[in-house]
């Protein structure tokens, strides 16, 4: 974990070491605006070379991977990880068969970790406005298909604003959309959501990390080219997206973990200081966004129930759907109409017992608030077990 101190009485957190920070980088680090679009691809495709040229942790991913993630990623070829940026591990479960569209794929690390999960007969489409980024994915494709033994990728040049101009991605034509700390990146995060709810599938998923606020991002921090392309300017305030997510048709936005990102340039916090930015905190997220018909606006009570049976592949003792629905194999365990829908109208219902219907409601379910959801911010951490007892839905 992150050690971390405030300065100057704000709530941003800094790591105790300060990496990449020198005077002379310090002076060129802001630079007016200019159009985001082009300014993001700029910093991506020609000012980054690797990770490591990276300012803050903000599109860096600190959590180790599960095993077979980890086994994957050692699969891909060296370029592409050495160009990786981003903020989690978007791989939710049960991807076999399946058909993934990564929005923002970059130089395609997510994409060929998705490959091998799908399998030969699912379909990954990678999705970037990069042609640097593309060039790299696209160039070691061929290594790909001989290391796994099948070819199931496909890559598009294009702003992911744009999703309805791109031919194959029709209506209810995709089972899950990923995507790793790059909605943060885009001006228009409204169609985007718009697109992503027309192209899923009814029971289908958006599944992506990204990175969110504490409170609005100042106009002047969002006008900054650097501070866009590490991921903090576009930072949305928790609270908005979750509106924003509603209107946009995913009613019951779901956060699975979270953590504290820390700044790690002199400069950069320096930034955020002189321009209104003391108390801002940021965060990693990763949420889930199922298309459900009938997801209502809280979580509430009918009296249901399910049983997880233990047999979605590596969790035989039990499985997590969100920070707050750890479900032992075998145990009973109250839901809320919302998540009872989440696992029964979904690729997970052969997978679950389910108790109870929509006959009698009994008000809201327990612990449903509308506070932070963050648990990082309390020093929690952002344990997919966390709060697994039945008792909170939100």
């Amino acid at each position: 974990s992150l050690q971390s101190n405030t300065r100057n009485n704000n709530k941003v957190a800094f790591r105790t070491t300060v990496l990449n920070d020198s005077s002379t980088k310090d002076n060129l680090l802001f630079v007016d605006a200019t159009d985001t679009h082009s300014s993001v691809s700029d910093y991506y495709g020609q000012t980054l070379s690797s990770s490591d040229d990276l300012k803050t942790n903000a599109c860096c991913t600190s959590a180790s991977p599960a095993d077979h993630i980890k086994s994957a990623i050692g699969k891909i070829h060296p370029e592409v990880l050495k160009k990786y940026y981003g903020c989690g591990f978007c791989t939710p479960d049960l991807l076999e068969g399946t058909t993934v569209l990564d929005l923002g794929c970059g130089a395609g690390r997510d994409v060929y970790i998705a490959s091998q999960l799908v399998g030969a007969t699912g379909n990954v489409i990678g999705i970037d406005m990069t042609s640097e980024q593309l060039d790299t994915a696209k160039e070691y494709q061929g290594y790909h298909v001989e290391k796994f033994g099948y070819d199931n990728v496909e890559f598009h040049l294009g702003l992911i604003e744009n999703l309805d101009e791109i031919e194959s991605l029709a209506d209810d034509s995709v089972d899950i959309i990923i995507s790793n700390c790059v909605i943060n990146l885009c001006p228009d995060k409204e169609q985007v959501l718009k697109s992503c709810h027309r192209i899923l599938k009814p029971g289908g998923e958006l599944y992506f990390s990204d990175v969110y606020s504490n409170r609005r991002i100042p106009t002047t921090l969002r006008d900054d080219e650097v501070l866009w392309g590490e991921c903090l300017s576009g930072a949305l305030y928790w609270n908005d997206f979750q509106n924003l997510a509603k209107s946009t048709g995913f009613a019951d936005p779901r956060l699975v973990e979270d953590s504290v990102i820390t700044v790690e340039n002199a400069a950069v916090s320096r930034k955020i200081a002189e321009e209104g930015g003391d108390g801002l905190e940021f965060y990693s997220a990763t949420y889930r966004l199922f298309k459900l018909e009938g997801l209502e606006p809280h979580c509430e009570d009918y009296g249901q129930a399910v049983i997880y049976k233990g047999t979605i592949p590596m969790f035989q003792s039990g499985w997590s759907l969100d920070n707050h629905h750890f479900m032992e194999t075998g145990k009973v365990f109250p839901v809320c109409g919302n998540t009872w829908k989440m696992l029964k109208d979904t690729r997970f219902e052969e997978h679950f017992e389910f108790i109870g219907d929509f006959e009698r409601h009994f008000g809201i379910f327990e612990g449903c608030g509308t506070s932070m959801p963050f648990e990082s911010k309390a020093g929690v951490g952002g344990s997919m077990k966390g709060g697994g007892d039945g008792g909170a839905c939100c």
